[in-house]
């Protein structure tokens, strides 16, 4: 089957083979046909080492598509089933399912060091246990979520990390309240999702900061009231706030430089938001006086900070609703032939999604 493999970590391209396998399939484990899948970039921080991943691997984890073949004791799936593929599944059993945090649950972690694949050369991993740049995968019956068939592969993809990760930032980290202030500082897909989680939260001003003019435009079409360049956002500070800083910071780069930009917009007694998967020595300095003095709250948001089931059922209703726009966020689709075009289009900014229709 095919599948985009990158080789070694480090390397900005990837190679689309028709020699890679599937592997591990057994008890407890699902077989899934790819119908689409979602570049994130945490697939390019995953083929740059910022995100510890083994290699040679499949990168890509937010991904759509249908129930092929499911293995002994597997009971809640069928083939023909569609589903959401979802990198960070919930044991159930652990401490941190058991308090109801389940989105800090590390058995899906676990899956990443152990290879879904192989070619001819040797055993090839799967980002995040995953690897959705493929034809088809190979994982535990709880890393596929069933969604209604009315939910088209495309919208199910992004259901599967970049709209839960935004969305659930805004309404379940946060949980921004109506009238307030936000400000966003990143606005791909993620940033656009929480975006939108502010304005169905009734939040008054919603100011998006992004370098590139198109991402900007966009945050517009959908619900921040302003957008700005980094170097304008002083400025939107000033002109929102009267000075005092927003009431909501949203860090969604990933990066210690913007989230200390995000901390001094942050109004004393304020909420940052720390979204962004950033590098393991990226490091954020804060002095212990502003910290006691600032009363900030610096609030970390893994996957959207809930339970990622509930979220995913949550967007559906919002989308159908017509309350959350989804098919807007995809830009660009294209086949997976083509991967490496996409990842491009990332890098400059030029895309909010991209599709990749397998």
């Amino acid at each position: 089957m095919r599948a985009a493999v990158l080789h070694e970590i480090g390397q900005d391209k990837l190679e689309v083979l028709d020699d890679v396998e599937a592997t591990g399939f057994g008890p407890g484990k699902v077989r899934i046909r790819m119908r689409a899948t979602g570049l994130c970039h945490s697939d390019l921080s995953a083929m740059n080492g910022v995100l510890p991943q083994p290699a040679p691997l499949v990168p890509g984890h937010e991904g759509a598509g249908e129930i092929l073949e499911v293995g002994e004791d597997v009971r809640t799936l069928r083939p023909g089933d569609r589903v959401v593929v979802c990198w960070l599944p919930a044991c159930g059993a652990c401490p941190a399912c058991r308090r109801g945090q389940t989105e800090l649950c590390l058995s899906g972690f676990m899956n990443a060091g152990t290879p879904n694949f192989k070619r001819p050369g040797g055993d090839v991993f799967g980002f995040a246990g995953t690897g959705t740049f493929t034809e088809e995968v190979v994982v535990d019956a709880g890393c596929a979520v069933p969604v209604p068939d009315d939910v088209p592969f495309d919208i199910a993809a992004l259901i599967g990390c970049g709209v839960t990760t935004g969305l659930g930032a805004a309404l379940n980290t946060a949980d921004v309240e109506a009238g307030s202030s936000v400000a966003v500082i990143g606005c791909g897909g993620v940033g656009i999702s929480a975006i939108q989680g502010a304005r169905l939260r009734g939040a008054a001003e919603i100011v998006a900061v992004d370098p590139v003019a198109s991402r900007r435009e966009s945050a517009l079409k959908f619900g921040a009231t302003r957008a700005v360049s980094p170097g304008e956002l002083p400025d939107a500070k000033q002109q929102a706030t009267a000075g005092e800083g927003f009431d909501y910071v949203f860090e969604v780069v990933g990066k210690s430089a913007t989230a200390r930009t995000a901390y001094e917009h942050t109004r004393r007694g304020g909420t940052l938001v720390v979204v962004g998967a950033g590098a393991m020595d990226d490091f954020l300095q804060l002095s212990m006086f502003e910290l006691f003095f600032d009363e900030k709250r610096i609030l970390p948001s893994m996957y959207g900070g809930g339970d990622v089931l509930r979220s995913y059922e949550r967007t559906i209703a919002l989308w159908r609703a017509g309350r959350l726009d989804l098919a807007g966020l995809i830009t660009h689709r294209v086949p997976l032939a083509e991967i490496n075009e996409a990842l491009d289009g990332m890098r400059t900014g030029t895309a909010l999604r991209t599709c990749i229709e397998i």
